[in-house]
């Protein structure tokens, strides 16, 4: 299920717990609203809530953790993709055809990742398939040093070569995680409970529904966030395309 889903799902199930509370308050016999009743209450979602905002801080830390762990990645991969360029161009004129290679392959993850359409979904499966890297690590085996100053270059490129490897599968990896399904079916039972309690605590009017309403989306709005930062290159919170776009201005240089 796609994070907006999800987003709305929590949103219907909040929002619908605060008016089952309000409707369930209409019914409920006069002692059961006593002041006793209501600080019972009152004590329990606070209990509900203390531990609902404690789980919600840290999912969107871990969220954020793994946004900003990707932004690194990505600007170390766009310093290794200038470095190699650099020392491609070290070696000598015979690695024009290589260097080409590493342009065409960083265009072409680029236009994988941050495609110019910014409505089409982006294939986790289309970035694993690319072979452009490995396509390149090809390029660099066969290139034939004619003196020790050019072994030295192609020694320190195919080891760049390898730690963008690396970088690559480990971003993709990481994209792998997913929030886990009984924590959030859990958590979205207690924000239900602390909902309905609120309904049960208040009075029908408008100022009570639009402020229901508005808590609900606030909520909604930190599992969406949740959910896109966890997923920086398919989502729709993307990692900045900035480090390959100014490595992309680097090559050929």
């Amino acid at each position: 299920m796609s994070s907006v889903a999800l987003a709305l799902l929590c949103f219907t199930l909040t929002f619908g717990g605060a008016l089952l509370g309000l409707r369930v308050r209409s019914f409920l016999p006069v002692h059961h609203l006593s002041e006793d009743a209501r600080d019972v209450v009152k004590l329990g979602a606070g209990l509900i809530a203390t531990l609902a905002a404690m789980v919600l801080g840290l999912l969107v830390s871990s969220a954020k953790g793994t946004l900003d762990s990707m932004n690194t990645e990505l600007t170390q991969m766009g310093a290794r993709i200038i470095l190699l360029d650099r020392v491609l161009a070290g070696y000598g004129p015979e690695t024009r055809e290589v260097r080409a290679k590493l342009r065409s392959g960083v265009t072409s993850t680029i236009d994988r990742i941050w495609p110019e359409d910014s409505s089409s979904r982006v294939s986790l499966r289309t970035v694993e398939a690319s072979r452009s890297l490995e396509e390149l690590q090809d390029r660099l085996r066969r290139l034939s040093p004619g003196n020790d100053d050019q072994r030295q270059f192609k020694a320190q490129a195919l080891q760049i070569a390898a730690d963008l490897a690396q970088s690559r599968w480990l971003l993709i990896e990481q994209t792998q995680q997913a929030l886990p399904t009984v924590l959030l079916i859990v958590l979205l039972f207690w924000l239900v409970i602390l909902f309905a309690g609120f309904g049960l605590l208040s009075r029908v009017n408008a100022t009570v529904i639009a402020v229901l309403l508005v808590c609900a989306l606030s909520v909604s709005g930190a599992i969406f966030l949740i959910l896109e930062m966890g997923t920086p290159i398919t989502g729709i919170i993307k990692v900045s395309s900035a480090p390959l776009h100014k490595a992309l201005d680097f090559i050929g240089r």
